[in-house]
């Protein structure tokens, strides 16, 4: 048995549309990128629609691949967070369209101290250096494993790592009890 090649599958499937090579790659990520869809916040059902959707998206896009720009799995992971973004914007227009149930507006004091605790977060992940703030955003609000962290940034995974652990303690010490 050949051993698993993401890399020349999905050269294949860019190359001559060899079904055979999707089929593979789709056994392979589908259930990954699934699991990272509902780590992101999506429900199974929502979750099994973005890995299909992300996997169409790589048989339309195989031909783009540039294996010396990324790997294999890094790439297919950046198309899977492109889907996820694209979904949210997708479903936060929809929802801005309804009523806010959640919204009690009998209480705006609380409401006005959530917005700045909101905003004080914000401008404290942001103050991040720039390191940091990266590798933060990539692995919380990406939801992003750290080794594949690693690789998209061509960086060692105890680098990535070390940044995150220092963009937390920086953020524990500024923020305090809000985090």
């Amino acid at each position: 048995m050949e051993e698993f090649d993401p890399a020349r599958l999905i050269n294949r499937v860019g190359t001559t549309q060899d079904r055979d090579a999707f089929v593979e790659l789709f056994g392979h990520y589908a259930p990954r990128v699934k699991a990272m869809m509902i780590r992101r916040g999506a429900s199974p059902d929502r979750a099994d629609d973005l890995a299909q959707e992300t996997l169409v998206r790589l048989w339309r896009k195989a031909a783009q691949y540039d294996p010396s720009r990324a790997s294999a799995s890094a790439w297919v992971y950046a198309i899977a967070r492109n889907v996820s973004v694209d979904a949210m914007r997708r479903d936060g227009r929809a929802a801005a369209w309804t009523e806010d149930e959640g919204v009690d507006s009998d209480e705006p004091e609380r409401q006005l101290l959530a917005a700045e605790r909101e905003a004080l977060v914000r401008s404290t992940i942001v103050s991040l250096p720039e390191e940091q703030l990266r590798v933060i955003r990539m692995s919380f609000f990406d939801g992003l494993p750290h080794s594949q962290i690693a690789d998209l940034l061509g960086l060692p995974l105890g680098t990535v790592k070390s940044r995150i652990r220092l963009a937390l303690q920086r953020l524990k010490d500024r923020l305090g009890d809000l985090i």
